[in-house]
């Protein structure tokens, strides 16, 4: 009976740091809407910053000369 009560603890637990995970829905969207890719680590030529996609991602867009 006790390893059902510690069970259950765990399972509170694991309950409530899910609860607690921050998520922006939506940020690989956004850089797609904004024809942007989510590439890993910093954006390099020819590309250039457009926001950030999360986990270390970048979004970056392609630079386009007018």
């Amino acid at each position: 009976m006790r390893i059902l009560y510690q069970l259950l603890a765990v399972l509170f637990m694991m309950l409530q740091g899910a609860a607690g995970k921050r998520f922006i829905p939506g940020q690989t969207y956004q850089c797609q809407v904004q024809n942007g890719r989510c590439i890993p680590g910093i954006c390099r030529a020819p590309y250039y910053w457009a926001g950030s996609c999360g986990k270390g991602y970048s979004c970056c867009k392609r630079y386009v000369e007018v």
